[in-house]
């Protein structure tokens, strides 16, 4: 299998080497490099320790998620929509342009390798802190109960047997966000408005509940602050700072339009 981080969360489980369901390891596509994350399994946080049980039956939280989710519905095929839609692919290099309006050049091998590496070697870390809530619960994602479409029909049915709550996409926009305004703190502002708009973009595409990318949001925060333990991140983080500092010196532009990308994250 060639390899490509899929779209969407049951991707992330396959990258991760997690099972939808039952919670034991699956078959990760193998990776033309291999990309080892920072933290071992026994050193990550866990969301059992640190979020709450998903809404329940009849409760207002749920009736809050409904909400949001038919508010989300109504920006179908629209600018919002496509963005969520370029939100979802996690694969490379096309995950690694996410920020590059934000921080306001390019993210690639050639110019920010650190920077790079920071992002992909975290995404394990900070994906996997998801699981053990996600396997617990098993919570049905919207799309399986509403009956609309989702902005990535092509993983239908990986994405029912996968739990939706909370959202290990979100907590990657989350998670990288924090690391990327750490890497660039004169461009956090736009930094994080895009982080969190790259996780929001999950219940745009009808896979994901309002709580579920917030308790998701938290599970990137907690994974980063762990990572600030990791010898080998911190070092990465220096690096990454002085490169992108040296890229932007040399005034290139980002890879996106950024003009597109702003009107598509203040539309509805």
């Amino acid at each position: 299998m060639r390899w490509r981080i899929w779209i969407g969360a049951a991707a992330l489980a396959a990258m991760l080497g997690t099972a939808p369901a039952g919670g034991q390891p699956a078959p990760a596509p193998a990776p033309a490099a291999a990309v080892t994350p920072y933290l071992g399994a026994g050193t990550l946080p866990s969301s059992l320790a640190i979020v709450p049980p998903p809404p329940a039956p009849g409760s207002a939280a749920l009736a809050r998620d409904e909400a949001a989710s038919t508010a989300a519905l109504a920006a179908h095929g629209g600018p919002r929509w496509l963005l969520a839609t370029e939100d979802a692919d996690l694969s490379w290099p096309a995950a690694a342009g996410t920020f590059s309006c934000a921080i306001g050049g390019p993210i690639s091998e050639a110019e920010t390798p650190a920077l790079v590496r920071l992002l992909r070697r975290s995404m394990r870390d900070i994906g996997l802190s998801t699981y053990p809530t996600k396997t617990k619960y098993q919570r049905a994602r919207p799309f399986t109960v509403n009956g609309k479409p989702m902005c990535t029909p092509a993983l239908d049915a990986a994405l029912r047997r996968d739990g939706s709550y909370p959202s290990g996409h979100a907590a990657l926009g989350w998670g990288w966000a924090l690391i990327v305004a750490e890497v660039a703190p004169e461009r956090a502002e736009a930094i994080l408005a895009r982080g969190r708009a790259f996780s929001d973009s999950r219940r745009y595409c009808n896979v994901h509940w309002r709580s579920d990318v917030e308790e998701g949001m938290v599970m990137g925060a907690a994974a980063v602050a762990r990572l600030h333990g990791d010898e080998a991140f911190r070092a990465d983080l220096d690096a990454a700072r002085v490169e992108v500092a040296a890229m932007r010196a040399k005034g290139l532009a980002p890879t996106r339009d950024c003009a597109l990308e702003a009107a598509r994250m203040t539309a509805g």
